[in-house]
């Protein structure tokens, strides 16, 4: 069976194409090997990027975080002396209300006074409230006029022959008596000054300088020394302290107000400067010069 030149025209045309596709593939085949390190080398870097995204992002969002801490920090400190200064007179109003209020016994005491006009506890609370400030009024009326000193005998006459009642009313007398000092150069009040311990040696100090009070102008005799009595507060509370009998050349009478002693213990020495005069900037240079050793040889 003999072949015809078309059967072979078509044979040969289908290995060309078949030989072109062979070719084709692997083209593509060495096209595909020679892009592969790029396509790796960009997926890499789309990783990279994708990394450096989430590390920006995280240190944007604790950059915002501590930036809102701060604020709020500052904010907190802004408002920490108005919210302290009006919890103080909330603690002071709530303990007064507790000791002088309808339901201490003070206030029953006043409800009791006028309950007589009215039959309502808060308006007879009110009235005996104004009653007693009314007596107050009176009592200053005649202490000005000088008409109560019948009255106060008669009252110190009675009180100090009760042996307990005695003490305790003579001490409230005294410390009553310090309040109302009205000529600050008599020397008997209440008064600021400066205990030296160590004692002093002409202008300069041997020890350290605590700020007191001295309690009286009295000059006692304390192992055949001549002291005075200090009484030297504590911060921030300067209510309570400690009572000394320091030296008399070891107080030196100091210029402050016994309220400017007080800020300055409550304010635990924050306010001193407004009180005390500063300081000039001490020189760096001589600061830094060595001190000489009085105990090492000579050279």
């Amino acid at each position: 069976m003999g072949v015809s030149a078309a059967d072979l025209g078509q044979h040969g045309i289908e290995h060309l194409r078949d030989e072109l596709l062979l070719g084709l593939g692997q083209l593509g085949h060495g096209l595909n090997l020679l892009l592969q390190p790029g396509r790796r080398a960009a997926l890499a870097a789309a990783q990279l990027a994708g990394c450096s995204t989430r590390a920006t992002r995280h240190r944007l969002l604790r950059c915002a975080s501590k930036h809102l801490l701060r604020l709020f920090i500052t904010g907190a400190l802004a408002a920490l002396p108005l919210a302290a200064t009006l919890a103080i007179f909330a603690w002071a109003a709530s303990l007064l209300f507790r000791w002088l209020g309808p339901d201490s016994l003070v206030g029953s005491a006043l409800v009791a006074l006028g309950l007589g006009v009215t039959g309502s506890e808060v308006v007879g609370y009110l009235i005996g409230v104004g009653l007693v400030l009314l007596a107050v009024l009176m009592l200053g009326l005649l202490v000005e006029a000088g008409l109560q000193r019948g009255m106060a005998r008669l009252v110190n006459g009675v009180v100090r022959r009760i042996p307990l009642v005695s003490q305790v009313y003579d001490m409230a007398n005294k410390l009553v008596g310090l309040m109302r000092q009205r000529d600050p150069g008599a020397g008997r009040g209440m008064r600021a000054v400066w205990c030296h311990f160590g004692g002093r040696n002409g202008n300069d100090t041997a020890g350290a300088a605590v700020l007191g009070l001295q309690t009286c102008s009295d000059v006692l005799l304390v192992d055949g020394r001549r002291c005075l009595v200090v009484l030297v507060p504590t911060a921030p509370v300067p209510v309570g302290g400690g009572l000394l009998f320091v030296p008399e050349d070891w107080v030196q009478a100091a210029e402050l107000s016994v309220e400017a002693v007080t800020s300055l213990y409550v304010s635990m020495g924050v306010t001193a400067g407004q009180y005390l005069p500063l300081a000039k900037p001490q020189n760096r240079a001589r600061a830094a010069q060595p001190i000489d050793d009085p105990t090492a040889p000579p050279s």
